[in-house]
């Protein structure tokens, strides 16, 4: 009985010796914390002080970041929309308040997919012949009201690539023809052109790089690309390699989307002979986004974009921006389709502005010529060419 007293015993004064043991420890730590404060806080021997750095408040940051960027959907590496999308990202980004994310993407026929359809895509680039083939398929529904354009950028060329040997649309007649991607602009395109002039072909569907090496092998015998001019893939190719640009008529069956366009040897110095010009045709590229509801985020958003767009559109036109920004109009019209709600009210603020600025420089013009208010059709007109070289001779100065 006495033996297990004992070990009672013991085994309490074990259990108390193990708890002090920790209550001792647990003192010694926060004690060494607590001079390990004092030793960041205390003066160096300069003088100054080491203070912790204020710790971010890192959910306010991750919401400015996303509340402030936008995605875009560009195309392949090496053609045009690749190059607006980072010309874009270049100007416009700004930290934390703008952001704007290109993305890489199969072409302007899915980026309008995309930008229909998928979540988290905000902007997109495409072809005016493209959402006009949705729009008369009704494969997307009613696009008219879902999508908006921001501008037109500028015109998307049509290029048929073949060998020296061939000289027109009508040798490739039951030949094998790239139309590039499956799903991408050109293979609609392609599908427009051959179809609308009647000539049947064998449809290879290869990217540029691939298309071009089985037309060195003569493997296949065109391969038709659309891209603003120049376009990178097609400016490396060379006549003394046995290449060749055909033209594409501008035939009535494809007047309805398509402008008619040139090619020239200070576009494509390699392939087309000093003063030589390839008649081709071609199609508007635009910038588009979802139609969102005004008072949303993804509105406020797109707004942002449009409204430091307009702000630095002139800083997109200078070099080393892709020089097709110096043919871009913001105020240009895509019959049919709606502009996207901010642009039209800055545009809207732009003619005020400019109509305010020609109406005061116009009193200015007529104040000295009192009483000489014309009477017909032809003293007006003739007033208002005095007028208009009176107001070129002022910004000349």
């Amino acid at each position: 009985m006495d033996g297990r007293l004992r070990l009672r015993s013991a085994a309490r004064f074990s259990v108390a010796a193990v708890l002090c043991g920790l209550i001792v420890l647990g003192n010694l730590i926060l004690d060494r914390a607590a001079q390990a404060q004092q030793a960041i806080a205390r003066p160096s021997p300069k003088g100054s002080s080491i203070s912790l750095a204020p710790r971010p408040d890192l959910r306010a940051i991750t919401e400015r970041m996303n509340a402030n960027t936008l995605t875009l959907v560009t195309g392949t590496p090496n053609l045009i929309f690749t190059a607006y999308g980072s010309d874009l990202a270049t100007v416009l980004n700004d930290g934390d308040e703008l952001r704007i994310l290109p993305v890489i993407s199969q072409g302007a026929v899915q980026n309008v997919r995309d930008v229909r359809f998928l979540r988290g895509i905000d902007l997109g680039f495409t072809v005016s012949n493209i959402l006009g083939h949705f729009r008369r398929t009704g494969e997307l529904g009613d696009l008219e009201d879902k999508l908006v354009y921001i501008t037109k950028i500028s015109n998307d060329e049509i290029h048929l690539v073949t060998r020296s040997d061939i000289t027109s649309l009508e040798q490739l007649r039951g030949r094998k023809v790239n139309f590039n991607s499956k799903g991408s602009g050109s293979q609609m395109t392609a599908h427009d052109i051959f179809s609308g002039l009647n000539i049947d072909v064998e449809e290879v569907n290869l990217g540029p790089t691939d298309a071009f090496d089985k037309l060195a092998k003569r493997e296949i015998a065109a391969a038709l690309i659309t891209s603003g001019k120049p376009a990178a893939a097609v400016a490396q190719l060379k006549a003394s390699d046995g290449y060749r640009l055909i033209p594409v008529p501008f035939a009535k069956p494809l007047q309805a989307d398509y402008l008619p366009s040139t090619l020239t040897h200070e576009d494509y110095p390699n392939l087309i002979a000093n003063g030589q010009v390839v008649d081709t045709i071609a199609a508007s590229s635009m910038l588009i986004a979802y139609n969102w509801p005004k008072n949303t985020d993804r509105y406020r958003r797109v707004d942002k974009f449009v409204k430091a767009l307009f702000a630095k559109f002139t800083e997109l036109q200078k070099p080393p921006r892709n020089p097709n920004w110096r043919d871009a109009n913001l105020a240009a019209t895509l019959p049919g389709w709606k502009r996207f709600e901010g642009a039209e009210e800055l545009l809207a603020s732009y003619r005020e502005q400019t109509l305010a600025g020609t109406r005061e420089q116009f009193e200015q013009f007529i104040a000295p010529r009192a009483g000489k208010i014309p009477t017909n059709e032809q003293e007006r007109n003739q007033l208002f060419n005095e007028f208009l070289k009176w107001r070129q001779d002022r910004t000349s100065r």
